[in-house]
């Protein structure tokens, strides 16, 4: 049962895979804002996966972060999430990244409590009226 308080980590090393450059989102070979925002997304999804039912899953919905502090290559950023509300389907989490130097970035993340196949099947109908 989902409850208030879940945590979880999940790390990552930068690379040129996830770099500003490779990504598009810079011209530089730092930890890309948007690899970061994946790790987040991540980490909180993953402190859910014991506590759904069968053919359940969430997805993200809202985030509001800052990326704050650049991390070079071969460095590994570290993200921690917590669960801090639950409201029906919506669930809050409070996340936070860093590279064992510096806080690099932290935030919000809201994800949705879905059923997959209701979902996938919801998103494939676009495809179809296309």
């Amino acid at each position: 049962m989902l409850k208030e308080g879940i945590t979880n980590t999940e790390t990552v090393i930068v690379n040129k895979d996830n770099s500003a450059k490779t990504m598009g989102s810079g011209t530089l070979d730092v930890f890309a804002t948007p690899a970061m925002v994946a790790l987040m997304e991540k980490t909180a999804w993953r402190s859910l996966i014991p506590y759904l039912e069968d053919g359940q899953g969430t997805v993200g919905i809202h985030l509001d972060i800052t990326h704050d502090a650049p991390t070079p290559l071969g460095m590994t950023v570290t993200c921690e999430s917590k669960l801090v509300k639950i409201d029906g389907r919506r669930l809050v989490f409070e996340v936070t990244a860093t590279d064992g130097r510096d806080v690099i970035g932290r935030g919000i993340h809201e994800r949705f409590l879905i059923w997959d196949e209701k979902f996938q099947n919801k998103a494939n109908e676009k495809a179809d009226d296309a």
